[in-house]
């Protein structure tokens, strides 16, 4: 069979590649520490478990699903929006639970761009952004973030340029990869950007609990523009990555759009696993509290062995990794390869996340202490 045309510029993910690498190279006898990827090594909640065993007797319980999720778990949304976020939603209208954000930026964009539509991408950035635009057979434009601009676009710039056929863009605050953190002020302005230029602008915001005090959302405080919609999700901040839990919120308008390729695509989110959510969005700050203060004896370690690989990362960063810039005349490539060929060690390059990327590598917070203590202990023979 010939594969359909839209497969020709797409490649297999990185990580899908990268990891079979790593399984052989264990198979082996290796025994490769993982620092790549941001699947939290930490256990959900308790209660949250005892809700999903507890939900799996209930009448209905292994029935096909609402498509807009259950009304307990929009309703915990809502309540989690306005209790951290102090963003007041409707739960009726404006709110749709989804099966992981991942899957949220495919259905946003099906739901609005047509092949030749341009998408504008940040570089670096999640590469997944990149990924849908070539399947939907929409046209790529980066636009470039750097780390003297705190990797933040420059929207003055952006405005001079010709953005008539721009119909999406994708921004990602607290940042993924380099975690950094947008002010205040830079929401109002993105969202007066992208009504002037009548583009939608989705903010994937799963990191803005992780090691971040302020966590803020790109919804306006008092009304919801039909040009702005926000990606969330429970699978870092809650460590419930493999449950597959995500929000999408935004105007009724947009989210009824969203809706006609959603229920098009799946049957409904297990009943279990939204009762396990609803429990998960009534936790208060101290879960937060506690899980940072494992994060943060993490970083300190990560600091420390990446001062060791003579690369450098700002400590301010906030999110489940730590970016770093790679020593002189080398590269992310070199610095990879070096650790797991070498150190048995395997953390990610730069490079695939866009060509800003390349100089950088990042290091996953998701290993224990004493992962991460062997991983250093390896770098200093």
């Amino acid at each position: 069979m010939i594969t359909a045309k839209r497969l020709d510029n797409v490649q297999e993910y990185y990580f899908s590649k990268k990891l079979r690498e790593v399984a052989e190279l264990r198979s082996r006898g290796k025994d490769i520490i993982n620092l790549g990827i941001g699947s939290p090594d930490l256990a959900p909640p308790p209660q949250v478990i005892e809700a999903l065993n507890n939900a799996l007797s209930s009448n209905g319980a292994h029935q096909y699903q609402p498509y807009k999720g259950i009304k307990d778990l929009r309703d915990a949304i809502a309540d989690f929006y306005k209790e951290f976020y102090n963003r007041s939603l409707n739960p009726e209208t404006q709110i749709l639970p989804l099966m992981g954000s991942k899957e949220g930026i495919m259905h946003i964009s099906m739901a609005f761009l047509n092949p030749g539509d341009e998408v504008l991408l940040p570089n670096p950035g999640y590469p997944t952004y990149s990924s849908v635009s070539k399947l939907l057979e929409a046209t790529e434009r980066n636009y470039e973030l750097s780390e003297e601009n705190n990797w933040l676009p420059d929207l003055e710039k952006l405005s001079k340029e010709d953005l008539s056929n721009v119909k999406l863009m994708w921004v990602n605050y607290p940042h993924m990869p380099t975690g950094s953190v947008a002010p205040e002020s830079f929401f109002d302005e993105i969202t007066a950007f992208a009504e002037k230029h009548e583009i939608l602008v989705v903010n994937d915001n799963p990191y803005s609990f992780i090691q971040n005090d302020e966590p803020k959302s790109i919804l306006n405080e008092d009304s919801l523009s039909d040009y702005v919609m926000e990606l969330n999700s429970l699978s870092k901040s809650f460590n419930m990555a493999g449950w597959r839990v995500g929000m999408l919120v935004g105007s009724e308008k947009n989210i009824n759009s969203v809706i006609k390729v959603k229920s098009n695509m799946d049957s409904g989110m297990f009943y279990p696993v939204q009762k396990g959510a609803v429990e998960a969005l009534k936790l208060s700050q101290s879960w937060f509290d506690e899980q940072n203060k494992i994060y943060s004896r993490r970083k300190e370690m990560i600091l420390d062995l990446i001062e060791e690989l003579g690369c450098k990362a700002a400590e301010d960063q906030v999110g489940l990794f730590v970016w770093a810039k790679v020593p002189e005349g080398k590269t992310s490539e070199n610095i990879v390869d070096e650790l797991l060929y070498n150190k048995d060690v395997f953390i990610t390059p730069g490079f695939i996340f866009g060509s800003q990327g390349e100089g950088y590598v990042r290091f996953s917070l998701c290993a224990s202490e004493e992962l991460i203590e062997t991983a250093l202990n390896r770098i200093r023979r």
